[in-house]
């Protein structure tokens, strides 16, 4: 993404204050992969992580490979948003070194990585009690008027010229947390996969 298109975003922005994205909400979720021990000490980083009580993910069906039962709790996630969200996601992408590969971005402006080690994120310690994990970083971006496809009343689609792009959350992220775009991870699994 060059910097004429940033700046040409900008200006827009600023032109019309509806049109800016901002993060709607970020989704950290952790898959276990059984129940018990491992999965409540999940929750306990997360916890501790994210200053809010996750909630469990069950299972949706059996694996007698892997020894899971279908509605067996495997896995645990948290929702945040407001200030909370921007919070984390800035820690969340210095674990990253803040590079996010242009492929994790939908046509609809949303993106997510994975941390592999949650220790990574700075400011958190390691604890031998409790382990490490890893986790995935969901992140939704919308922008002013989306309000109209959730409420009770009066319930409306949003329109196509007033859905996020792809380039502008770039855009976004790029010029509200430094974020560098790279194309690199895509590249290297498909090098992997050839050999």
């Amino acid at each position: 993404m060059s910097a004429e298109q940033i700046n040409e975003f900008k200006v827009r922005w600023q032109e019309n204050p509806m049109l800016k994205p901002r993060i709607e909400k970020v989704v950290v979720n952790c898959c276990v992969g059984r129940s018990g021990e491992p999965l409540e000490k999940a929750i306990k980083i997360i916890e501790e992580l994210t200053g809010q009580k996750p909630c469990f993910r069950r299972a949706k069906k059996t694996i007698k490979d892997f020894g899971i039962r279908r509605k067996e709790p495997i896995a645990c996630l948290v929702t945040l948003r407001g200030e909370r969200a921007v919070e984390f996601l800035k820690r969340a992408l210095e674990a990253i070194d803040n590079k996010i590969p242009v492929s994790s971005f939908d046509p609809f402006g949303n993106f997510s990585f994975g941390i592999s080690e949650h220790i990574e994120i700075p400011g958190t310690k390691y604890s031998p009690e409790l382990g490490i994990i890893g986790m995935d970083v969901c992140v939704s971006l919308c922008r002013p008027g989306y309000r109209v496809k959730y409420r009770r009343r009066a319930r409306s689609k949003v329109g196509m010229r007033h859905r996020l792009t792809a380039e502008e959350a770039m855009a976004f992220m790029r010029e509200e947390f430094g974020v560098e775009l790279t194309e690199e991870k895509r590249e290297k699994r498909r090098g992997r996969r050839k050999e």
